[in-house]
């Protein structure tokens, strides 16, 4: 949803790949990205065909997933600066390709006559907006020390993709390279770069309708997150305050059924006589008492909007040592 260009992108060249590699395998030599041919015959056409269909299946379905997990760019910036990033990244890797290639002659002296075909350059380009821009939301943990995040993922397919042939990783580094230059506005690239008015409109006239998908309906529309991810961590923070309220209103309803103030001396002991080892059942000492915590008003404040009195929660922050979080906790569960 939200996303056709996205949509057409992943099913039309995957359907192109797989048909030439199935069906139709002497016309691959037109999809070849071979470098040979484009400075020595003059063959320029071939920096559209051999860079836009992958002739691997195993790019075309890293690919593919790849694409799907970055329309997030289109649902957030709209159609028109996705694919104007897409087009100048595209140009901008094409013209970085020739320059890395040339620079790896003349150090090493590696003579490259082709590589990968595929829309792999804008592909990793957008890897520089995914990690700039797209928060990190943690979902598991690994022995304890190896976090899972959402993002995990896409940087396990993008190494997957790196690893799959010999020379990618000039395609690789072009991408990157392109992504930086596009996405920190160097030398203005993102206004001499960029689609048309009059072209988008187009396209959002004759392709939009056929590749465009209807909104689901079995998820609970938020309007305030910009990426799934971002409006599924809402849905998690508002669920948790609506408990954390449900839970603050039948404590105020216990406490008035009881009709008493909460016995602190029973729910503290441990932390208001954490000076003395050795706390007796006596009364301490005026030498030994210590002097009252300071207590913030901006804590206090916020644990009497979720429904605690002023005594209360003076009480709270005293006795935990003015930790908001272990307040709230014992606030709640007793």
């Amino acid at each position: 949803d939200k996303a056709p260009l996205s949509k057409s992108l992943l099913l039309v060249p995957s359907a192109i790949s797989i048909l030439l590699t199935l069906l139709f395998q002497h016309y691959q030599k037109f999809f070849a990205y071979n470098l040979q041919a484009i400075k020595e015959d003059f063959q320029f056409w071939r920096l559209v065909c051999g860079r836009t269909i992958c002739l691997d299946l195993k790019d075309t379905f890293c690919s593919s997933l790849l694409i799907y997990n970055f329309r997030i760019f289109e649902r957030r910036y709209g159609s028109r600066k996705f694919a104007s990033f897409l087009l100048g990244a595209w140009m901008l890797s094409a013209l970085f390709d020739l320059l890395l290639v040339e620079i790896a002659q003349y150090i090493f002296g590696i003579t490259i006559n082709s590589l990968p075909s595929g829309f792999l350059g804008p592909v990793f380009a957008l890897f520089v907006p995914f990690y700039s821009s797209i928060p990190r939301v943690q979902v598991a943990q690994v022995l304890g020390h190896f976090s899972i995040t959402n993002k995990t993922l896409v940087y396990i397919l993008g190494l997957q993709l790196l690893t799959s042939g010999s020379y990618i990783w000039i395609l690789a580094l072009s991408g990157l390279v392109s992504g930086i230059c596009y996405n920190s506005s160097i030398l203005k690239v993102h206004r001499i770069l960029c689609v048309p008015s009059w072209v988008a409109k187009i396209f959002s006239w004759t392709l939009e309708p056929i590749f465009s998908s209807a909104e689901p309906t079995n998820e609970f529309r938020v309007g305030m997150g910009a990426t799934v991810d971002i409006q599924r961590q809402q849905r998690m923070e508002l669920l948790d305050r609506q408990i954390m309220m449900s839970q603050v209103a039948q404590m105020r309803r216990q406490r008035q059924q009881q009709g008493g103030m909460i016995n602190w001396n029973r729910l503290f002991p441990p932390l208001r006589h954490r000076h003395n080892a050795n706390y007796q059942d006596h009364r301490p000492s005026e030498q030994d008492t210590p002097p009252p915590t300071e207590v913030s008003e901006e804590q206090v404040a916020r644990l009497m909007e979720m429904g605690f009195s002023r005594g209360d929660a003076l009480e709270a922050l005293r006795a935990s040592n003015n930790d908001l979080n272990v307040a709230t906790n014992f606030l709640l569960q007793h």
